[in-house]
């Protein structure tokens, strides 16, 4: 047998490379890292690709080992180049978040020291600095010393672990579902949607309340849906409002919504997955009045903190409750209770198994300080209120309300031809162009256009080429 293993031993062997294959492999890593940054400024934000991009489908995973630089090869010319750039600083479609290369920093430490994260017992590092980013945010929300949460892998999850520990905090039974009532508008992001599936709430009540002529949740009819639920009987349980909407950047009402929702005592959840980081500056902190009001929040550090995407952070405003929601007991477990007492992340969320995904937010914010993050957030919508002045003033051109922070909607409507028709095909053109990418949605049954400023590398000049390339997607539709 020992023999038998000293075999497989040598055979695995190339799994663990010698310190001069690991230097060539970082090599050509970097190289091609160094190109793809280098390059950007020059990259079209989208590249139409076909049907051979499905090649890869039918990519041999052969026995025997490949050679570094025909790995890297395909990656760089394959893999990354077809669809949408997201790192392109012309990227301004589904809130982009430009993805820094500190945080990058931070993933790949975490990935090669790869800490199990779940568990204090395991690593007390790794659960300390997200139990300090966890307090980070808290503190900037407004939140008390008793609040927890824990850092997910994007607004969905995190959604959704908000939902789950209102539910078990209003004891919601499944055979009382179909009688509960959640509270949103029609600008809600789909994931709560989805977040009230997975959790069990599929047959609740869905109430859309009607939002003003800027996108936001109306608080009076909010209140009229609480009261006329409750003369029919249901139970009033959530409230979800928005802190920057995905289709126009709208901020609810917190402070109004909070006083109802405790007048009522609904669960109150803030969405604030894009909009959240823009409490950084005094103008965000202003608009975000009340989000210290609610029971929980979500923020995404891969939106409005330009990190990496699979970063996002859920806030629970009583941390017992998202603990109670969330307990598990495991015998092979038994060592971890000892030493420390405080929560894991294993104790707060549906994970057990967890990416180290602390440092890539630690490494930035630790790196850059906050100042230079406030000053992008302030730029960035000051980008997008010139953007939308700018757009506004030319011919044919018709905006949507003045953004909040970042988005805002716009569409060509000249004196002669179908607006619809017209809009769709300046996407498809602009698309088609790939200088720069955004996106479309529909409002009041209008196709309309939608830019969205939020990439790192968005700056002045991106701004203006952008208004540039507009003019000239018009000019050419309408001929």
């Amino acid at each position: 047998m020992e023999k038998r293993i000293r075999s497989l031993e040598k055979a695995s062997s190339g799994l663990e490379p010698t310190e001069d294959q690991r230097l060539e492999l970082m090599k050509h890593t970097e190289e091609y890292a160094g190109r793809f940054l280098k390059s950007l400024p020059k990259q079209k934000a989208y590249h139409l690709f076909d049907e051979t991009v499905d090649s890869l489908l039918e990519e041999p995973i052969g026995e025997e080992p490949g050679l570094p630089e025909h790995i890297i090869h395909d990656i760089e010319n394959r893999v990354i180049p077809p669809g949408l750039n997201a790192a392109s600083g012309s990227h301004m479609a589904y809130i982009p978040g430009g993805g820094l290369v500190s945080g990058a920093t931070g993933d790949y430490l975490a990935a090669v020291t790869n800490p199990y994260a779940g568990v204090y017992y395991s690593s007390p590092g790794a659960v300390n600095l997200e139990r300090r980013l966890i307090r980070w945010t808290s503190e900037l929300a407004g939140y008390p010393d008793t609040s927890g949460g824990f850092l997910a892998s994007g607004g969905s999850i995190a959604n959704l672990t908000a939902v789950v520990t209102a539910r078990e905090a209003h004891k919601i039974a499944p055979e009382k579902v179909k009688n509960v009532v959640v509270y949103q508008t029609a600008q809600t992001h789909h994931c709560v949607d989805r977040a009230l599936n997975i959790a069990g709430m599929g047959t609740c009540i869905r109430q859309t309340v009607p939002v003003d002529d800027r996108f936001r949740m109306d608080p009076e009819k909010l209140e009229q849906c609480i009261e006329n639920d409750k003369a029919c009987g249901r139970q009033p349980w959530m409230v979800v409002a928005s802190a920057g909407t995905t289709d126009a950047g709208a901020v609810d009402p917190l402070d109004q919504i909070a006083e109802i929702s405790g007048k009522h005592s609904l669960w109150f959840h803030v969405d604030a997955a894009y909009g959240g980081f823009f409490m950084l500056t005094d103008y965000g902190k202003k608009l975000m009045s009340g989000i210290e009001k609610s029971d929980s929040a979500v923020l995404d550090p891969h939106k409005s903190l330009f990190i990496p995407y699979g970063l996002g952070i859920l806030i629970v405003r009583n941390e017992e409750l998202l603990a109670k929601a969330h307990h598990y007991e495991a015998s092979y477990m038994q060592d971890t209770k000892s030493g420390n007492f405080a929560r894991s992340p294993a104790d707060l969320s549906p994970e057990l198994s967890k990416h180290f995904r602390a440092l890539r937010l630690w490494v930035p914010l630790k790196l850059h300080g906050v100042k230079a993050f406030r000053s992008a957030l302030n730029e960035k919508r000051l980008l997008a209120k010139y953007a939308w002045e700018k757009i506004a003033s030319m011919p044919g051109f018709e905006v949507g309300p003045e953004p909040e922070l970042s988005v805002f909607l716009f569409r060509y409507n000249p004196e002669t031809g179908d607006p619809d028709k017209l809009n769709r095909e300046i996407h498809e053109w602009i698309t088609g162009d790939g200088r720069i990418f955004f996106s479309t949605t529909t409002y009041n049954s209008h196709f309309m256009l939608r830019l969205a400023i939020l990439s790192v590398r968005t700056h002045l000049d991106t701004v203006i080429k952008a208004l540039e390339i507009i003019r000239e997607a018009a000019n050419a539709v309408k001929k």
